[in-house]
């Protein structure tokens, strides 16, 4: 065991070289066991619910559960680290994962399924944001950058490489593969993890269950709003109306408590920093371009292209090779260029590559779909790392841990409702393409149309008609999309304005220290 005390109050933990770079492989590995398995389980969802006899509204609940359930404990990831330490935190959730990791490639039915992924959403839930405290906390200032590049290749390429490893998982072995490989993963960094970890400081603090109820009920109900939506035709149902007004009226309430409560779940001095307030606001818009993106690219591939699920997942693969170029630039460049000339960059390669992916044809080859993927992970990267070393640049050492939860939450929100809202819009705009151009075919602009000419042909005719009726809905679908993708454009645009409002980086000092265990 690691004999040096992390202490939440100094900016950096010495470490030797060896110990450093262990450490520092120990929390990557961490870091992609959780964000892997958000993306990874999508494409075994067909073979799931043969396996399990499980319907396509009620399969459904697989992804649901762990959203969900990682949704709610991410915001109490600062208070736990607080209270048992990080060390003890962040070991106990990757064995938990890893366990429920195998749990759920042994389960024998949906209900058990539904728990386990539920458990892996509440252990996942706290890798992700103690990784990226202890990464600013084991380097110094002027290598926080670096450090951010590193991290964040993990939890922006994770979601890409996650369906081309589960596809290929999926189609090579078994299902149960997608959850049995974490296995290997999760022992060696568990072992890394327990050698090289240092221990952490223990600040007791009490908690606010009335805060956390309050928000376990806004998250969780407005999660199961965004998944369900689609399903019950949105505000047509009393039971997306009923989440809608729980989710407001306690995100309402939450937030007067945080105001006005003696000692809130979160301290409301961390909001006052102004880059990390709009970081939060960033968080949002990046979380709907990774994850919107990522649910409409794949899909259109296979439905309208004919790749097969894993080569889509490869042509996909690019954007992630964009942002390793544009992190390890972003990385070296941050501290030497004005953080929000990058994060600004990194908005018009988004912008740029959303307008590309508008202009897509049916009659296409693959190349402007790989070209517009680089372009896109160049923006990707180039807004993350900045924009991590601009959030806690002025932010107190103290608050890393609630910080990088309220980060993650931030682009897990946007990825949801990102999500969400493209795929509401996919849906309408198809029927409205397709009646407008159907409303185009008349006898006089397609002669097979006529009534009396498919009389004449018979069955010849009505094989015209349903060929005719397909190529419409396949163009109506292809509009569809490019319909999201402009919208998706004027969104990334349109957060251009806020890169203004953020300050300059400036580092804070090193702070009272603090009683370490």
């Amino acid at each position: 065991m690691a004999t040096a005390a992390l202490n939440p109050h100094q900016p950096t933990l010495k470490l030797d070289r060896v110990e450093h770079g262990i450490l520092t492989v120990a929390i990557m590995m961490a870091v992609l066991l959780q964000v892997l398995d958000t993306t990874i389980a999508n494409v075994a969802l067909p073979h799931m619910m043969a396996s399990m006899s499980a319907t396509q509204e009620t399969i459904n609940w697989v992804l649901t559960s762990y959203i969900v359930a990682s949704a709610i404990a991410i915001p109490i990831t600062g208070w736990l680290a607080d209270r048992v330490g990080r060390r003890r935190l962040f070991i106990w959730s990757v064995i938990a994962f890893t366990a429920a990791s195998v749990m759920c490639a042994m389960a024998q039915n949906l209900p058990e399924m539904v728990v386990f992924r539920a458990l892996q959403g509440v252990s996942g839930a706290f890798l992700v944001p103690i990784a990226q405290a202890v990464m600013f906390d084991i380097n110094p200032p002027s290598k926080h950058a670096r450090a951010m590049g590193m991290f964040g290749m993990g939890v922006m390429i994770g979601p890409i490489l996650g369906p081309v490893l589960g596809g290929w998982l999926t189609e090579n072995f078994s299902w149960r593969w997608v959850f049995l490989v974490n296995l290997p993963v999760g022992i060696v960094c568990t072992l890394l993890l327990l050698r090289f970890m240092p221990s952490s400081a223990v600040t007791r603090r009490r908690f606010d269950l009335f805060g956390f109820a309050l928000l376990a009920l806004a998250l969780g109900s407005f999660q199961i709003m965004l998944d369900r939506g689609e399903q019950l035709d949105w505000f047509q149902s009393w039971e997306v109306w009923l989440e809608a007004a729980l989710a407001a009226s306690c995100a309402w309430m939450f937030f007067v408590h945080l105001a006005m409560g003696r000692q809130p779940l979160f301290d409301p001095k961390m909001f006052a920093d102004r880059n990390f307030s709009f970081a939060l606001v960033f968080m949002v818009v990046t979380g709907v371009l990774l994850l919107a993106g990522l649910a409409l690219l794949p899909p259109l591939l296979q439905r309208l292209y004919g790749y097969s699920v894993l080569d889509s997942g490869f042509l996909t693969a690019p954007r992630g090779i964009g942002t390793l170029i544009s992190m390890m630039l972003a990385g070296r460049l941050t501290g030497k260029v004005d953080a929000r000339i990058l994060i600004f960059a990194g908005i018009s390669f988004l912008g740029l590559s959303l307008w590309q992916m508008s202009g897509f044809t049916l009659v296409m080859g693959s190349r402007p779909i790989i070209i517009s993927g680089v372009v896109q992970g160049l923006g990707l990267g180039f807004i993350f790392v900045p924009l991590q070393s601009l959030a806690f640049a002025s932010l107190p050492p103290s608050y890393r841990t609630t910080g990088a939860s309220l980060l993650n939450l931030s682009r897990n929100i946007g990825g949801s409702v990102g999500i969400s809202v493209v795929t509401a819009l996919l849906a309408r705009n198809v029927q409205v393409s397709h009646s407008d151009l159907a409303a185009a075919v008349t006898p006089y602009t397609v002669p097979v149309a006529s009534p009396s000419l498919v009389n004449q042909l018979g069955g010849m005719g009505d094989t015209a008609l349903a060929m005719l009726n397909a190529e419409i809905n396949r163009q109506a679908l292809m509009i569809a999309y490019l319909d999201d993708f402009h919208l998706m454009m004027l969104v990334t645009l349109g957060s251009l304005p806020l890169v203004f409002l953020l300050r300059k980086a400036r580092q804070q000092g090193a702070g009272p220290p603090v009683m370490a265990d």
